[in-house]
């Protein structure tokens, strides 16, 4: 959303503030945001924002996508990190891919830092989606959950 003065005169000045819903994201992000005006030589300007959105609680990537052949050893991580000063615990919470996929929480920095390891158990081909349901002790963030998504294709199969 934007607000702006609607009329600058010839060699004059104007404001543009630019309202962005962070709801969502963390850390580093960029933004583009178009002007468009009635100078001929420049009717469109892009305005480039950067910005750090803090959060409580980092995850990345947002969500694990495990994919391959069958038969292989298929896994992936997804990191978790405090964004507070104090410590951050995990406690599992729900887990709804049991049977199909397979997770362990490693706390590699105490209270900081935790690489979770997603890993497709050997089975038929298939496409899995379920999450990870993670309690915390952040009141800002009690709960997080950690989509992931499995794809499991026939050996002959790249797609």
């Amino acid at each position: 959303m934007a607000r702006y003065d609607r009329e600058i005169p010839p060699g004059g000045e104007g404001s543009i503030t630019v309202r962005i819903n962070t709801k969502g994201y963390q850390g580093e992000i960029r933004k583009k945001a178009r002007i468009f005006t009635n100078d001929p030589r420049k009717k469109v300007e892009v305005v480039d924002i950067k910005a750090f959105v803090k959060a409580p609680i980092y995850i990345s990537p947002r969500f694990a996508y495990i994919r391959g052949p069958a038969g292989q050893s298929l896994s992936r991580s997804v990191s978790v990190r405090a964004g507070e000063e104090r410590s951050l615990t995990l406690e599992e919470a729900g887990f709804n891919l049991g049977g199909r996929v397979t997770y362990a929480i490693e706390e590699v920095e105490a209270g900081r830092f935790y690489r979770i390891r997603f890993t497709a158990i050997p089975g038929p081909p298939g496409d899995y989606r379920g999450v990870l349901r993670l309690k915390t002790n952040y009141p800002e963030r009690p709960q997080i959950v950690i989509p992931v998504i499995a794809r499991v294709r026939s050996e002959g199969r790249t797609r």
